[in-house]
């Protein structure tokens, strides 16, 4: 698919001035690896760009709006934390994860009607700056992502600018495409830092309900610590949204079970040999649109690929999922609830610090989105680290 090179908009010629000349040059097919940076240098001193001067130019550009959340990183029984200062070696072998929903232009504008949130509040002019600002302040090392429909004209170019390298896999029958001046199908896009982790390949996948193609897909790429050596495998989807449809979310999360065991259990998987080992681990993003007590969340929660909600560890028994990862007023009525979750392998994996929700208060009475947040979805954000292989 060809690229379309597009301007950044008004209100920010600082920003579209640092990206100009990438936007112009960037395609979708990305430099050797060779070519790239060391692991040590991490995202910091990507090619191209530098996710702190870039972050400093989405604040230029946002001046005129209320300052972003702020949130600190919790860490599991040792409490708020400062993951800047946490040891060198440490955070060199920590993976740090986002997991968002960064709600589809086009169905912000058409279709989602947020009746407390002023139109002008979602112009994309803005509002783009707003989720860059998001990303570029975590600056995960693997980004998952849902309701994207700006994919080619800005997230593929700008963070390819950064040193990560993306796979997108639209909806084969998106909404977005009802609503009129559209960018084209939202789907799930998943990002990786390429100083940190290199890829060993990655497949789209198309849920199946009964056998059935759905609307829903997935996005599944098995990637290779730099720092480490080890691999692992992370999914991004999106699950069906809307109540009345729980036996589909379940079947579609039955579906990318199956996927995801072959993926990780045997040598080759629904597009050939990939050479996945067979003990890879899993991570795995998702809007899966259910809340804990549906079937969905317990098939995941009950899996034989014995994964847990990293986002467990916020609560003092680590039993409990957070109150709500997406606060929203709509002429329904106004939803808040846990819908997104990062499932991890528990036995592979060590959660090392988890990015707190927002209170009620700095959310505010009107909910998301709003001037200071670009979707109705809050982003998680997790560290991860490898637990130690026993010796054999």
């Amino acid at each position: 698919m060809e690229t379309m090179v597009c301007p950044m908009g008004s209100g920010a010629s600082r920003l579209y001035s640092s990206l100009a000349q990438t936007l112009v040059s960037t395609s979708t097919t990305t430099t050797p690896l060779a070519q790239h940076p060391s692991p040590s240098q991490g995202c910091h001193s990507p090619p191209g760009g530098h996710p702190l001067q870039l972050l400093r130019e989405c604040e230029e550009a946002l001046r005129d709006r209320p300052p972003r959340l702020l949130r600190a990183f919790i860490c599991p029984g040792e409490g708020e934390v400062d993951r800047e200062e946490v040891d060198n070696d440490a955070t060199q072998r920590t993976i740090r994860v986002m997991q968002w929903n960064i709600l589809a232009q086009a169905l912000g504008e058409g279709m989602d009607s947020f009746v407390n949130c002023p139109l002008e509040a979602l112009n994309w002019a803005e509002r783009k700056y707003l989720i860059l600002e998001e990303i570029l302040t975590y600056r995960p090392h693997i980004l998952c992502l849902q309701e994207v429909d700006h994919y080619y004209d800005t997230f593929q170019p700008i963070l390819a600018s950064l040193g990560y390298r993306g796979n997108f896999c639209p909806k084969p029958w998106s909404p977005c495409l009802d609503v009129k001046g559209n960018n084209g199908p939202d789907g799930c896009a998943l990002f990786y830092d390429e100083a940190r982790l290199d890829l060993v390949d990655s497949v789209n996948v198309r849920l199946c309900a009964l056998f059935t193609p759905t609307n829903q897909v997935a996005v599944v790429t098995t990637l290779r610590c730099r720092v480490t050596g080890r691999r692992l495998c992370v999914a991004v989807t999106h699950l069906k949204a809307r109540s009345g449809w729980e036996c589909l979310r379940s079947a579609q999360g039955s579906d990318l079970l199956r996927n995801l065991t072959t993926l990780t259990q045997s040598p080759g998987g629904p597009s050939g040999p990939i050479g996945v080992a067979p003990d890879t681990p899993l991570l795995v993003c998702g809007d899966f649109n259910a809340v804990p007590s549906e079937d969905v969340y317990q098939r995941f929660a009950s899996s034989p690929l014995i994964l847990d909600s990293a986002y467990k560890r916020l609560s003092r028994d680590g039993l409990s999922e957070p109150a709500y990862t997406t606060w929203k007023i709509r002429p329904t009525g106004e939803c808040c609830n846990t819908l997104d979750y990062i499932w991890y392998s528990r036995e592979a994996f060590s959660v090392d610090a988890v990015l707190d929700m927002p209170t009620e208060e700095q959310i505010g009475p009107n909910r998301l989105p709003s001037y200071n947040y670009p979707s109705d979805h809050l982003s998680l954000v997790c560290d991860f680290s490898f637990k130690k292989q026993e010796e054999e």
